[in-house]
């Protein structure tokens, strides 16, 4: 049943449907909060029951045309099924408008939402209410280049049958600033992808766990249950920051202090994001309870949400899981990290789309148990083309649970079904990655910190200066200046975020890193 207000006298029911078209329908706010005004039209064009949301584009910050006295609008666009007409579809968008508030102005001013219907299964309408396709979309880039993102080999009608949307779009004048995509990340930053002067964040990892490769049991114990009155004190409290008594209460157990300095020390050191973990994903790691898993990660969570200024990552597979922290913090947006890209648990893709989180979607193959082995470690047709058509497979499954683009984070796996020099590779050619067709514009996160290919090129390089052919695998607490190398080829290649245990030496790779590719040093 539809959710919006349907035209005076009319119902769902007068609607004459004649199977379903395609359309697709330019969105943009720039009054109020701009995204969740976006995603909210889009929740309401879904539910209607003659509109099925297929994908949508990248989001775009873009500055205002012909009215210049305002702010800049968030732009981008949505492929649809509807079994309307157009004017029956612009009724509808038109009512969504009105549901949220949209109140006319002046001619190009300043609106809180704005749907517009730009293509609709290549026919063509024109009269005193409608114009598709959708007048000048040729000639601005806002409409070309959400459009681009979905169907780029397109052609317009009306238009020059043997131009697509893409050459439209590279045939316009460049902008100043250049229009390019962000993606929010948590509840106070944004990545910005295609932006070549971007700052790259730092995710640090919080492993609550008794058994991961590099530091497990450093931040894990268990929690009396005398503490737990304080931790459901502690999260009535949020998002408000907790009295000095409850503090005191919560420090008085050895743990939980732990837990909460290392929190505050990775915040000091410059971490931006705090990924938080409970159940080891390292080979042959044992499988622990969903229960389990979220009895580790309840007091970390609680913790690091008295930290407003971070961001919190939830480094799950399991549906309930996710679905369980993200009703602790409901404040926090969470940000899901799923080592399996949705692939263990389809259903936790669907509970990122509820919460609006954004989510990091990874690349593996088979299980902890397996990926080092074959068969998941065979490439025949080229490593970094399988990688990218199972990411694009896991990009439409997580648009088809409801997830919008803007919200899509990408991660290799590096150490993830890729072994030894397969993991150089990947770092290598991370910039050719980033560019297939598919997956331009979207961020990158590179997990590459004390992985096991680190210790084993320290290890040979070892062995080669003692005169001897093989080495002992170096230690993850021996492979911080090679996880720094790393990390300088995740930088050169483009990666947005790169996740780390060494916070502070880290942080300082990534500032000379970024200096040097990024564009510092200029003028000097």
């Amino acid at each position: 049943m539809s959710i919006t207000s349907l035209p005076e006298g009319r119902s769902s029911s007068t609607y004459a449907w004649s199977g379903w078209k395609k359309a697709y329908v330019a969105l943009g706010a720039n009054i109020g909060d701009k995204l969740a005004t976006i995603e909210r039209a889009c929740d309401m064009l879904n539910a209607h029951e003659a509109i099925r949301l297929l994908q949508t584009s990248s989001l775009y910050p873009t500055k205002p045309m012909y009215v210049s006295d305002q702010d800049w609008f968030y732009n981008a666009a949505c492929e649809i099924e509807t079994s309307l007409s157009p004017m029956q579809l612009l009724d509808e968008l038109q009512a969504i408008e009105n549901t949220l508030g949209r109140v006319k102005t002046i001619d190009k001013g300043p609106r809180n939402i704005d749907l517009d219907i730009l293509l609709y299964e290549g026919e063509t309408v024109d009269n005193d209410r409608l114009i598709v396709p959708h007048k000048l979309m040729h000639e601005r880039e806002f409409v070309l280049r959400p459009l681009a993102d979905m169907i780029p080999n397109e052609t317009i009608p009306t238009l020059d049958p043997s131009r697509t949307i893409r050459c439209y779009l590279a045939a316009l004048p460049k902008s100043d600033p250049p229009m390019t995509p962000i993606v929010p990340f948590g509840p106070s930053q944004y990545l910005r992808p295609l932006d070549p002067h971007r700052s790259t964040k730092v995710m640090s990892i919080l492993n609550v766990t008794p058994d991961s490769f590099s530091d497990g049991g450093t931040h894990f114990s268990s929690i009396p249950t005398s503490m737990s009155p304080v931790l459901s004190q502690l999260q009535s409290t949020l998002p408000c920051s907790p009295s000095q008594s409850l503090l005191t209460s919560l420090l008085s157990n050895p743990y939980l202090s732990h837990l909460h300095s290392t929190i505050s020390s990775h915040l000091s050191l410059g971490a931006t994001i705090l990924d938080i973990g409970g159940q080891s994903s390292r080979p042959l790691a044992p499988s622990i309870s969903a229960d389990e898993e979220f009895s580790r990660i309840r007091p970390a969570l609680l913790l690091a949400a008295t930290f407003p200024s971070i961001s919190i990552s939830l480094d799950t597979y399991r549906a309930s899981v996710f679905r369980r922290a993200a009703a602790l913090v409901p404040h926090a947006q969470l940000i899901l990290n799923d080592i399996s890209g949705g692939l263990f648990e389809p259903e936790i893709l669907a509970e990122a789309a509820r919460v609006k989180a954004s989510v990091v979607l990874m690349h593996t193959r088979g299980t902890p148990e397996s990926m080092s082995r074959p068969p998941h470690t065979e490439y025949p047709t080229g490593l970094i083309e399988e990688i990218a058509a199972e990411l694009k497979e896991r990009v439409a499954a997580a648009q088809a649970a409801g997830i919008p683009r803007w919200r899509i984070v990408l991660d290799p796996g590096v150490g993830f079904a890729k072994v030894g020099g397969q993991n150089c590779t990947v770092l290598r050619e991370l910039e050719r990655l980033r560019g297939m067709e598919g997956l331009e514009g979207l961020p990158w996160l590179v997990g590459s910190s004390r992985k096991k290919f680190v210790g084993q090129l320290l290890g040979d390089n070892d062995a080669r200066r003692a005169g001897g052919k093989e080495g002992r695998v170096r230690s993850a607490g021996e492979r911080a200046w090679g996880t720094a190398a790393t990390v300088v080829a995740a930088v050169q290649g483009g990666a947005d975020v790169v996740r780390v245990h060494d916070v502070g030496e880290m942080r300082d790779v990534v500032a000379v890193a970024d200096g040097i590719w990024r564009g510092g040093g200029e003028g000097e």
